[in-house]
């Protein structure tokens, strides 16, 4: 079995004074202040993390580009690899990011906009560059292709864009298949419903991505503790635990999370 991965994000937006600042919120809302990015990334290079996401939250919302100058001053203090998202269109805006420090791109409403955009990406930087993200949200209707059982009810996933503001109607499973097929390197998944709740991952979800796909999937949105990610890996298959608000509160240490990981029996990178 391979390492399974632990790794802390910063969700970052502009301030009042148009500074990079790091929030937490609860279903992509209400947002509260955080921290300093460059900071926070300082803290967890040093914490044993094995990998860090920084996720600008709002520029694909309001079309700008990712705030770059912020994301090479993370890269100058983060030493584990640098997953970069937020407002990626195009071969261009790849390029930039991981000339700015990035190891890899996440993307969401760029690929879903344009799917030859994680092709292009793959062919030029490599398919272990290019994260393709997925903000999922339940629906109970029928105008889903793949559907699960949870509590009882019949549920499909939609993909939504503009952080979770705007659905598309596209099958999260479907997209999840496609996303590879064009040469995604990794599916990082999130779950509007259970994004800051702290009840644990979206269990449902997460599995049904990792049984229908061989590329490694990052489990994100729902985690309160080490047990949260435990069930992830167990029994849903993810690859890799992200987790934001446990850590940046200290709540619990990434040291204390990979222990318990380890005496659980997992493979965790110590």
């Amino acid at each position: 079995m391979l390492t399974k991965r632990i790794i802390p994000c910063i969700d970052v937006d502009l301030d009042e004074d148009g500074n990079a600042a790091v929030y937490t919120g609860v279903n992509f809302e209400d947002l509260k202040y955080t921290g300093d990015p460059v900071e926070m990334a300082k803290a967890y290079n040093e914490s044993g993390a094995d990998e860090f996401v920084f996720l600008d939250i709002t520029a694909s919302a309001e079309g700008r580009e990712t705030m770059l100058e912020t994301v090479s001053a993370v890269a100058d203090e983060c030493f584990i690899p640098l997953t970069v998202g937020g407002g990626i269109r195009t071969k261009d805006d790849i390029k930039e990011t991981l000339r700015a420090g990035a190891d890899k791109v996440s993307i969401n409403t760029g690929a879903l906009e344009r799917p030859e955009l994680i092709t292009e990406g793959a062919e030029a930087f490599g398919s272990q560059c290019i994260v393709i993200s997925v903000d999922a949200r339940r629906r109970s209707d029928d105008e889903g292709e793949h559907y699960v059982t949870v509590d009882g009810e019949e549920v499909w996933f939609e993909c939504t864009v503009k952080g979770g503001r705007e659905g598309t109607g596209r099958d999260v499973i479907s997209w999840a298949k496609e996303a590879e097929q064009r040469g995604a390197g990794e599916l990082f998944v999130n779950s509007i419903d259970a994004d800051g709740t702290k009840d644990g991952y979206d269990i449902p979800l997460t599995k049904a991505v990792c049984d229908n796909v061989s590329t490694p999937v990052i489990a994100s949105s729902g985690c309160g503790g080490p047990e949260d990610m435990e069930e992830v890996f167990v029994e849903a298959g993810a690859d890799a635990g992200l987790a934001a608000s446990i850590f940046h509160f200290d709540e619990y240490s990434i040291a204390d999370t990979k222990a318990y990981l380890a005496d659980k029996g997992l493979p965790i990178r110590q």
